[in-house]
């Protein structure tokens, strides 16, 4: 898993109503320098789009979100998604996607959920809704007893381009995940140069803060 997100400290969480908008959307986050994107299957579109990413555009991370039925991981599998993440921690799925070799990010919102997914075999864990929960102070606090274990978070939910250095600077964080990157009017408009320059910005940022 640790190889699999190491160079990429931004996941785009991605609602597609038509998968044709999935390919020169990857295009502009590539453009932009950011290498993966999370398709989530809120949609009927999200299957089709993941495999028209990685027919199109192979170097594109890409992945499934909001997977929470046995069902959507087969048809994330059959797209081709290369990892998996849900909103909460659900022991189906994930023993359905460790049989399935895909690599699964469960959704945690509390103490409880980390310790469940600790024992799950689930080291790296979506911090859900990352906002709404107190943000970076409030995952620091809840992860302090569970970082002997090794447990990493992509706190996703609330997360924007001013905030995401107070997670990212967690050396327990390995990404953050946002819908900001790729707005969707944006996506709507095809406004891809948007898309783009959002990107560039928010790894400038990222750089900077790095560099400091």
């Amino acid at each position: 898993m640790q190889a699999l997100f190491k160079k990429h400290p931004l996941i785009p969480v991605i609602v597609l109503e038509d998968a044709n908008q999935a390919v020169p959307l990857a295009r502009a986050l590539l453009d932009g320098g950011v290498g993966i994107i999370e398709i989530t299957f809120r949609t009927q579109a999200a299957a089709n789009a993941i495999q028209a990413i990685r027919e199109a555009i192979p170097e594109m991370l890409c992945g499934a979100g909001t997977v929470l039925t046995r069902d959507q991981v087969a048809d994330a599998i059959s797209a081709g998604a290369q990892f998996a993440l849900a909103p909460c921690v659900a022991p189906d799925i994930v023993d359905y996607c460790r049989s399935s070799e895909l690599p699964f990010i469960p959704g945690v919102a509390t103490p409880s959920d980390i310790n469940q997914a600790l024992k799950l075999g689930c080291k790296y864990q979506k911090f859900f809704p990352a906002g709404a929960l107190g943000g970076a102070s409030a995952l620091n606090a809840m992860a302090a007893p569970y970082l002997n274990q090794g447990v990493r978070f992509c706190p996703t939910g609330g997360v924007h381009l001013e905030s995401m250095n107070s997670y990212l600077k967690l050396a327990h964080v390995f990404a953050v995940g946002g819908t900001w990157l790729a707005k969707s009017e944006d996506i709507c408009s095809g406004n891809w140069s948007s898309i783009t320059e959002r990107c560039q910005i928010a790894l400038e940022r990222i750089g900077s803060t790095n560099d400091a």
